[in-house]
């Protein structure tokens, strides 16, 4: 038996973190139904745990802890690894185990972030050596968001979400996250988006230039989302939300992604953290989180 075979790990984990959009903006539909975007996109400090485990039967077998959520070809779990299997030739099974903490169909990638963390957790258990370039190239073929969910941190995300430019860490600061008991349909919000109607759009360049000098105030005043025209409008409680936690000290609160999940931005761990007893206590929602950047 080589070293290699000697070190080699048949259990491994990875962790899946989701994301917020700092800022959301949505230039066109494009001819191929897609909508091209430009969006700050930030990782924060919430996520699923998936556990990889060899298996000596072939095939990929994928098992969640909700019931809602298969392990079949619909979840983007086990399309991931089935494409990376298939490109590689991995003969070998491959047992994953998802542990579910980030909100479903919530605007946060949940599904995107499993997916990525298995584009790295089987890079490491079948030593496949793919560079994030490779892994990136792939990974859009699974879902618009996988490939900043690959790489993480603060990004601009231009063309469909897969053209990537890292930016310098977002200032820090803390976050209330609030996901309201109602599941948004991605698909649905950008094809009711009339991006012809749009009489405002995000100050994207604005947001960036802040980040980069590290202006938090900066970043939280160009805060804002195009989806929010749609979601917002249906429901009523992402308002809501967004009203209480700037009430409460938030230097602004906005939708993430297509929706329905709220974040505000807090400069102290405090008054997050006295906003989220306060929200708990009132069972507005179910899903309530205290984070911060990553």
């Amino acid at each position: 038996m080589s070293s290699g075979e000697k070190d080699r790990k048949d259990m491994i984990q990875r962790r899946a973190y989701a994301k917020i959009n700092l800022g959301l903006d949505v230039i066109r539909r494009r001819e191929d139904g897609y909508h091209e975007v430009r969006m700050i996109m930030q990782t924060v400090d919430l996520y699923d745990i998936l556990f990889f485990t060899r298996r000596e039967e072939a095939g990929i077998f994928v098992t969640t802890d909700r019931t809602e959520l298969p392990g079949d070809e619909s979840n983007l779990v086990y399309r991931a690894a089935r494409l990376i299997a298939d490109t590689y030739g991995i003969g070998q099974g491959l047992r994953i185990d998802l542990q579910k903490n980030i909100p479903m169909a919530a605007g946060m990638a949940g599904g995107s972030s499993d997916a990525a963390a298995v584009f790295h957790g089987m890079n490491e258990i079948f030593a496949l050596n793919m560079s994030e370039e490779e892994m990136c190239r792939l990974g859009v073929r699974i879902g618009a968001d996988v490939p900043y969910c690959i790489l993480g941190g603060t990004a601009l995300a231009e063309g469909i979400g897969e053209r990537l430019t890292r930016l310098r860490d977002a200032p820090q600061c803390f976050l209330l996250i609030a996901k309201p008991d109602i599941d948004v349909s991605t698909k649905s919000v950008y094809d009711s988006l009339q991006t012809d109607r749009l009489e405002h759009h995000p100050d994207i360049d604005g947001m960036r230039a802040a980040i980069e000098s590290g202006s938090l105030r900066g970043m939280t005043e160009r805060m804002e989302n195009v989806l929010e025209t749609v979601t917002e409008k249906r429901y009523p409680i992402i308002a809501q939300l967004k009203k209480f936690m700037k009430d409460r000290g938030a230097l602004n609160a906005l939708m993430s992604g297509s929706g329905p999940t709220v974040f505000g931005v807090f400069e102290t761990e405090s008054a997050a953290g006295e906003a989220y007893e306060e929200l708990k206590s009132r069972n507005v929602v179910r899903q309530v989180f205290l984070s911060a950047l990553i």
